[in-house]
């Protein structure tokens, strides 16, 4: 079996001697593929990134003819390609980041934008070059009858590519992102969604993160290309890899950052704990952390009571900063935080801690010491710290969850459920959060964990394979 994905399991570092360096990669799909075993004959296809991937594409180890032999614990073997610099930037920001992921998380402000110009096709044909490129080393690399895994937004030519190239494969593709609604999806010129369309049903069978993500990718091929054809669809809510969370989040680096934030967090002026509303995100569009922060700011304004007594922990991550879009949008994350804090601030207290500096050991320590869990996206694939803080929460954790993230689908019910774009109800379900009782919240912490766990990488990518094995050949 072979899986492809524009990021790969493994990166490689050019350390000062000359010698590469090997890291694992991180995610759920990288704890997935572990799961089928070192002697299955696995191949991960992917992109070299950095210098030192293309490093190691040049002296044999990630690439050329043969597979990588780093073996980071996730199968048999990795390919890199060293697609040339300019048509992956093309390929991944022009297009994948700037157009596709743009138009499923409906995040274009439509007077302005997108403009479908010359710039676009030229960057658009670096997209079916990148394509090609992933299509032809899956082709050349399979066994007869292999299965093959494409991954995500960034792929979406490769199964309609390598079905002509290999008929004799079972491809099939997945998507970790939410899927537009014909209306929005029919934004783009006609000849490419139609391309898109096609290249996905290329594969046997197509994968989604929630039943309302498959409906819609259903709807768009209706509108637009007269059904789905042979292809089967398949949803598969990818859970949380509890047993891993849960041990990495009492390491000591953990423990050393649970310190440092309590001494940030401080305590209410009576000596007690202050309650502590926590966010993890990137500091992508659609996560809203700005209005989480204005919604944080309402609750202040609304209910002094809680002034001196509650810290939002607000960590956004940088995220695509090569985009000026989204190096603005942390701007603005920055300067409403700052605001809210001199606005709000005494002596010993600040209402706001914001960290945009990455760090997976302090994301853990937040989550340990979490009373409220703020999930607000306007649109996400499922948004996997949804169901991460209710399995770390050392005390339990309310969930306040968006409506528009796929995790809602699963978690709905023991979640305090808000609109995004709605600013004073998600004050009043922060409020809400912030007084439920201890055994509610303990309750609802029990079932949220469950369901958060019910699918497991290793379970959810075994799932997809042996439905894509089960599918007899035409």
């Amino acid at each position: 079996m072979l899986v492809a994905s524009n990021r790969g399991p493994v990166s490689y570092a050019v350390r000062e001697d000359g010698s590469l360096h090997a890291k694992r990669g991180g995610g759920g799909l990288v704890s997935g593929l572990s799961a089928i075993g070192p002697d299955a004959g696995a191949l991960w296809v992917c992109s070299a990134l950095s210098d030192g991937d293309r490093e190691a594409v040049r002296r044999g180890v990630g690439g050329g003819g043969a597979p990588a032999r780093a073996k980071p614990r996730v199968g048999d073997g990795v390919r890199m390609l060293d697609i040339p610099a300019d048509v992956h930037a093309d390929a991944y920001n022009g297009i994948a980041n700037s157009v596709l992921w743009f138009i499923h998380h409906l995040l274009y402000q439509t007077p302005l934008e997108p403009v479908f110009d010359a710039e676009f096709r030229r960057q658009w044909a670096s997209y079916e070059t990148y394509n090609r490129a992933f299509a032809q080393a899956l082709a050349e690399e399979a066994a007869q009858g292999a299965a093959v895994l494409v991954q995500d937004y960034h792929l979406c030519l490769v199964p309609g590519m390598l079905r002509e190239l290999r008929p004799d494969l079972r491809i099939g593709h997945f998507s970790h992102t939410p899927w537009a609604p014909a209306d929005y999806f029919g934004l783009l010129p006609d000849d490419i969604r139609t391309q898109l369309l096609r290249g996905m049903l290329g594969a046997d069978r197509l994968g989604f993160l929630t039943r309302r993500w498959a409906d819609a990718f259903t709807a768009c091929c209706t509108e637009f290309t007269g059904g789905l054809g042979r292809t089967e669809i398949g949803v598969h809510g990818l859970g949380a890899d509890g047993d891993f969370l849960r041990a990495r989040s009492h390491e000591p680096d953990v423990e050393e950052r649970m310190a440092d934030l309590r001494e940030e967090i401080g305590t209410a002026p009576d000596g007690s704990a202050r309650k502590a509303i926590v966010r993890v995100d990137r500091t992508e569009l659609s996560k809203n952390i700005a209005r989480g922060l204005l919604a944080y700011r309402q609750l202040l304004d609304d209910h002094p009571e809680w002034h001196e007594r509650v810290v939002h922990v607000a960590f956004a991550y940088p995220s695509r900063h090569d985009l000026a879009v989204y190096r603005e949008y942390t701007a603005e994350t920055q300067r409403v935080a700052a605001e809210i804090n001199e606005r709000y601030a005494t002596p010993g207290w600040n209402p706001v801690v914001l960290h945009v500096k990455d760090d997976f050991a302090r994301s853990l320590a937040a989550y340990r010491l979490a009373d409220v869990a703020l999930v607000n996206p306007i649109r996400d694939g499922m948004n996997l710290v949804a169901k991460e803080v209710p399995l770390v929460a050392d005390n339990g954790c309310a969930l306040v969850l968006s409506r528009e993230a796929g995790a809602y689908w699963e978690l709905g019910d023991d979640a305090i459920v808000v609109n995004p774009y709605d600013i004073m109800e998600t004050a009043r379900a922060l409020h809400q959060a912030l007084t439920m009782g201890p055994e509610e919240r303990a309750e609802r912490t029990k079932r949220l964990a469950a369901a958060a766990t019910a699918l497991p990488p290793a379970q959810w990518f075994l799932e997809q394979l042996q439905a894509l094995r089960a599918i007899q050949p035409s």
